[in-house]
């Protein structure tokens, strides 16, 4: 089985993540500011390729009622911009209460918040992959 990548893609900055190749664990893998450009894309083709990335689950930010607002759409555009690129299924998760959850946990773990804000984006990208693993076992 191949990795699976996981995007928590916001309008600043994308946290990564990545399951090991039984589908079992979600680590952490990096967080990049968001250029509005193809390079945003072809770090993750890079990314894709050194991992040997077989699928990418991409974390829908829905509102707190399940309704899709402005968010839901310009990372729906993302994703489609992102299929120009690599040939890969793309898949959702729901990511509401991620972020939350993430920063819960680095406080919890003492993270400061000038390293918290360095970091949760990728944490988020933890608990959207692990979310959609646990969905699928």
């Amino acid at each position: 089985m191949k990795r699976i990548l996981a995007l928590d893609v916001g309008d600043v900055r994308i946290g990564l993540a990545y399951s090991d190749t039984l589908g079992i664990s979600a680590n952490p893998l990096d967080t990049w500011k968001v250029k509005g450009t193809d390079e945003d894309f072809i770090n993750i083709v890079n990314v894709v390729k050194k991992l040997d990335i077989g699928k990418i689950v991409v974390g829908l930010p829905l509102n707190m009622d399940g309704s899709e607002g402005d968010r839901v759409i310009k990372t729906r555009a993302f994703a489609e911009k992102l299929k120009e690129f690599i040939d890969l299924p793309i898949e959702w998760q729901d990511e509401r209460l991620s972020s939350v959850t993430a920063e819960d946990a680095l406080i919890e773990q003492g993270v400061r918040r000038e390293k918290r804000k360095s970091v949760i984006d990728r944490v988020a990208a933890v608990v959207i992959l692990r979310s959609y693993l646990d969905r699928q076992s």
